[in-house]
């Protein structure tokens, strides 16, 4: 080996080999010490994997370090591990049959499963020296790291992990070297020498798929993260040249939907991205949906009327307090955490791993513009530029990288999103197991737990009977001790103030005086009982909140001080009692007009004026009724004024709204 460098013709040969026997010999010679060396090293590399994982990784998780990365380090190295254990198996076996064709057919049934493992180690070494180089300025895990070191692996004297980090990416890389030595010393034509030279073209295109993949993944990693910029940020972004692209691409994808130009298809892709964004849009949909029902569930815990005593003897209700007790305290909070746990966290993770994805998908359809755009101009001109060459690249290893990660993307998102939903099943049917156990422990102590179900339905009917009379005999007894109020008669006088009140402010804002006030100051109004008066503004013109403005029909004044005849720790509604005046017996107590006897009309149905003397309606709309026939008598068409315009329209067209009783409480007058 010293005189015959891999690779190199020996210095020392003087003259060109001649057909004897010493140069066959040499060759096998050569030979037989390149299979060893190559059985040797593979020997050396699968010791120096053990050593990694059973010695060095093992170490470093017992000591159980915070922020420190065990699986972004080691990678796949347990899967590199078990192939080169096999593949080590299989070349000691053929050494041992002497036969050198079996060593490259070896490699060739090898080369697809090195090529799956290799490339997902090589794809993340990168990261695992960022990793080692952030632990290398942490005193405290640089000590750890070199503690683990001289305990586990001393003779090495390594002086961090990239020593041992390194090997797979330097072992898969030297396989053709080492193929090609003993491929040098073996007889061309032979049926070995056929074999040995596939074998080093499978191992060199093995490489060459790994450096593309990790190619692809170094551009995946630059597109696929989620920016969360500021209008800023993105105002700072903006330059001549992005401008310039953003423009061309929206050009291009308008010429897409106009049809101006054809879009490059790959049905393959296409078929991938649908099936990927229907399951993105799956997992957006079931987050949302858990999330308002954990919301809910949080809402349904708040309240705790078990932590209420009960002033009454053992009983039914006694029996269900201790029930919802239990439910609130034990039952419900343990789903909830089994919830959270077991279905929001991995749908939050699942969604998680959406994002990447999707930004790559978002970023390839970007590119295609570019690419198509780039390959138009390539066309008309035969060439493009170094930059624009490394645009269309950068399309390519996106395109050719979703399209060999997508499918099994797609079906590991599937599996997760169907193990959610049946973990939210299963959560859902312990749920109920487990209150109906404890409702029936309780059921078991009450006296209808025995009883047959047709009695049980007849005892419900008699208690919801009990209910409904007591419920009728309160109701009686209630409306006899609060009276509601009295509204006054109008007369006629008052009735012509009313529409014109209507016709000025609407029906919203009538109120009627129930009882006799005096104005005390200047501008104060003295209203009598029965008097209709519209309110303006809760406040005066100075904006005195003690004082109202109402329009009696006339000019418009300020009233009184708002004071509710409630207690205050009462909420009354407003709307329904008002008074005016400064308090004491001079209270003056207003009713809301709808509240009235005075009916309400509104139309029932649109109408479209069709001559001056109409006026067009809006179905629902609030309308004064002034003459209830025209001019001849005939009750068809009926005078109205809507929006302060008059005339006619079809009397059909207008309902009169049903009057509301009054609710709500009254002081005497």
């Amino acid at each position: 080996l010293a005189e015959h460098p891999a690779g190199m013709a020996s210095p020392h040969t003087e003259e060109p080999p001649t057909k004897g026997t010493a140069d066959p010999d040499r060759m096998e010679l050569s030979q037989r010490l390149a299979v060893e060396e190559l059985i040797t090293t593979e020997a050396s590399y699968v010791h120096n994997l053990q050593l990694c994982l059973s010695d060095i990784r093992a170490h470093l998780q017992q000591k159980q370090l915070p922020d420190f990365d065990l699986e972004g380090l080691f990678s796949n190295i347990d899967d590199i591990l078990h192939l080169s254990r096999q593949f080590l198996r299989g070349l000691e076996a053929t050494a041992a049959q002497e036969h050198d064709q079996l060593l490259g057919t070896l490699f060739q049934e090898f080369k697809e499963e090195m090529e799956t493992v290799y490339k997902i180690y090589c794809a993340s070494y990168e990261h695992a020296l960022l990793l080692v180089e952030s632990y290398r300025k942490d005193p405290r895990l640089q000590e750890e790291i070199m503690d683990t070191l001289n305990a586990t692996v001393p003779h090495t004297s390594a002086s961090d992990l990239s020593f041992f980090l390194v090997m797979p990416v330097q072992r898969i890389t030297k396989y053709p070297l080492l193929l090609g030595k003993i491929l040098e010393n073996t007889p061309a034509g032979t049926s070995t020498h056929q074999a040995l030279a596939a074998a080093v073209s499978a191992m060199a295109q093995a490489n060459a798929n790994i450096n593309e993949y990790k190619r692809q993944r170094e551009v995946a990693t630059k597109y696929n993260k989620a920016e969360h910029l500021t209008l800023r940020d993105r105002l700072a972004r903006l330059n001549t040249h992005s401008i310039a692209k953003k423009t061309t691409r929206l050009s291009r994808l308008l010429m897409h939907e106009a049809g101006f130009v054809s879009k490059t298809e790959d049905k393959e892709y296409d078929n991938l991205e649908e099936k990927f964004q229907s399951v993105a849009s799956s997992v957006a949909g079931l987050k949302e949906n858990v999330a308002s029902y954990m919301a809910h569930l949080e809402a349904f815990l708040v309240p705790a009327p078990h932590k209420r005593e009960l002033q009454m003897e053992e009983g039914p209700a006694q029996q269900y307090h201790r029930l919802a007790e239990h439910l609130h305290r034990a039952v419900f909070p343990e789903f909830k955490r089994r919830l959270d746990r077991l279905v929001w966290q991995p749908l939050c993770s699942l969604s998680e791993m959406l994002v990447g994805p999707q930004q790559l998908v978002k970023k390839r359809l970007d590119k295609l513009l570019d690419y198509e755009e780039i390959q138009e101009r390539k066309s008309e001109l035969g060439s493009v530029t170094y930059d624009e060459e490394a645009a269309m690249n950068t399309y390519l290893a996106i395109n050719a990288l979703l399209v060999a990660e997508l499918p099994r993307f797609n079906q590991v998102a599937v599996q997760l999103l169907g193990q959610v939903l049946g973990s939210l099943c299963v959560l859902h049917q312990d749920l109920a197991a487990e209150v109906l156990h404890e409702a029936e422990k309780e059921l078991k102590q009450l006296p209808h737990g025995h009883m047959p179900l047709p009695a049980f339905w007849r005892l419900v009917e008699d208690t919801l009977q009990q209910a409904g009379a007591q419920l009728r005999t309160f109701t009686q007894a209630f409306e006899t001790v609060t009276p509601g109020p009295v509204t006054q008669p109008l007369t006629p006088a008052e009735e012509r103030k009313v529409l014109s009140l209507v016709s000025k402010h609407g029906p919203d804002k009538l109120y009627q005086v129930t009882s006799n006030v005096s104005g005390s100051k200047d501008l104060d109004l003295t209203l009598q009982r029965g008097q209709i008066v519209a309110l303006l503004q809760r406040v005066d013109t100075k904006g005195n909140t003690s004082r109202w403005l109402v329009d009696a029909g006339g000019t418009a004044s300020a009233a009184g001080r708002l004071s509710l005849p409630w207690h205050q720790d009462q909420k009354p509604n407003p709307n329904h009692f008002l008074s005016l005046g400064e308090g004491g017996s001079d209270q003056t107590q207003l009713w809301l007009p709808h509240l009235l006897h005075l009916p309400q009309v509104v139309a029932g149905f649109s109408f479209a004026a069709r001559s001056p003397q109409e006026v067009s309606l809006q179905a629902g709309q609030p309308v004064v009724v002034l003459e209830p026939h025209d001019k001849k008598g005939s009750t068809e068409w009926s005078l109205v004024e809507v929006n302060g315009q008059r005339g006619y329209v079809p009397s059909s067209y207008l309902v009169t709204v049903p009057v509301q009783e009054p609710m709500g409480w009254s002081l005497p007058v």
